[in-house]
């Protein structure tokens, strides 16, 4: 199964998958018409979204599955297509009118925009880069903990980018904010696209210059250094936050 040729029948903020015997695969017809398609858009390559009203229940045997859900049925290049479309599908709801004079906008079809045609301003899809960091001291790793998060789970610390800074900024500002440590060496890991809604995670390795915790900002009920042998309930593979704490666990440090 590759992340080419698919149609991503969407209903509401959900995926359409298709029951059969031994689990669920994504649906993939019969043709769009045949659901009221509200919007349609290739997604490059041979990708295709189709949203469909929520008026129109869904075909016999079809059920709707969020897309955190659906990373459990899908390959990950799929799933990754399937976030992208769920992007795009956002940003042309949120944009069918001008920001800046109310305009109704035209989405162009030879780039991702819509295009106000009063004022000429074009909109393209907004991505929000969010730094995500394994804090590291020794053979310990710093792990928080929001309110949020489901059974006991902790996570690496992570915070959205400031007009004005630099990523390596921002890793050392939202540690130092979220749990009073500084920190030194920072070492860029990778990235990983979160559509939830529409966040760019970029991932790093960084030092910690001392290990007191002190709770400063509301963030977080929790947090605390952990070896590999006592780790808490971490988060789902799926997440860049747990392939770091892996990679930390496989020997990888900011030096």
């Amino acid at each position: 199964m590759s992340a080419g040729s698919r149609r991503f029948f969407i209903r509401g903020h959900k995926l359409l998958f298709q029951e059969e015997e031994g689990g669920l695969r994504l649906y993939d017809g019969p043709d769009a018409s045949a659901f009221s398609a509200l919007y349609r858009r290739g997604l490059g390559g041979d990708g295709e979204l189709i949203a469909v009203s929520e008026q129109t229940p869904p075909p016999v045997g079809c059920v709707e599955v969020g897309l955190r859900a659906a990373y459990a049925h899908l390959p990950e290049p799929v799933w990754m297509q399937a976030g992208r479309a769920m992007q795009i599908l956002d940003w042309h709801n949120q944009h069918r009118f001008c920001g800046r004079c109310g305009a109704a906008t035209v989405e162009q079809q030879q780039e991702l925009a819509m295009l106000c045609p009063a004022c000429g301003l074009r909109h393209y899809p907004r991505l929000a880069p969010a730094v995500i960091m394994a804090v590291t001291s020794g053979d310990e790793i710093l792990l928080g903990r929001a309110r949020r998060f489901p059974g006991g789970m902790y996570s690496t610390l992570a915070g959205f980018v400031e007009p004005g800074e630099t990523l390596e900024d921002a890793v050392r500002r939202e540690v130092l904010e979220e749990t009073g440590i500084a920190v030194g060496a920072i070492r860029y890991f990778g990235s990983q696209p979160w559509p939830f809604p529409n966040s760019l995670m970029i991932g790093f390795a960084a030092e910690a210059l001392d290990r007191a915790i002190q709770l400063h900002d509301g963030e977080l009920e929790d947090a605390g250094w952990f070896r590999a042998g006592g780790l808490p309930p971490l988060p789902d593979r799926m997440s860049i936050a747990r392939r770091l704490i892996d990679a930390f666990l496989a020997g990888y440090k900011a030096k």
